[in-house]
């Protein structure tokens, strides 16, 4: 009986620290997002790096209203952050992302945006 309750106590205990950060990382999520909507640059900036976050490494972790941050971007006429995002991410990832054919499916072929994912894709 004492070994059941230590042992829910440990999950109490261990569930509430696991939740925390999940609050935290979506509170993030949706400024990055937010800032990204706004064509806030140097406010992205400031968030990765107060944040010690590097934008290639939480890339594909940030969905912002179900579309990836760049798509996000070029949706929201957010062209200079779009550009800030997409400098920020290895060429490998650029060209493998199938955004240059989704801009252009989509009406967004004469976004200058277009010419740095193809600049940046290597094509």
């Amino acid at each position: 009986m004492t070994k059941t309750i230590i042992t829910l106590a440990a999950l109490v205990a261990t569930s509430a620290f696991i939740s925390t950060p999940v609050a935290a990382d979506e509170q993030l999520a949706q400024s990055i997002c937010s800032y990204v909507a706004a064509d806030n640059r140097n406010q992205l900036r400031k968030t990765l790096s107060d944040n010690r976050l590097r934008l290639s490494n939480v890339y594909d972790g940030i969905v912002c209203d179900g579309l990836p941050m760049v798509r996000f971007a070029i949706k929201n006429n957010a062209n200079d952050t779009a550009e800030f995002i997409i400098k920020q991410l290895p060429g490998s990832i650029v060209a493998s992302s199938g955004d240059i054919d989704w801009a252009k499916g989509n009406g967004f072929a004469e976004s200058p945006v277009v010419e740095v994912l193809v600049a940046r894709a290597g094509g």
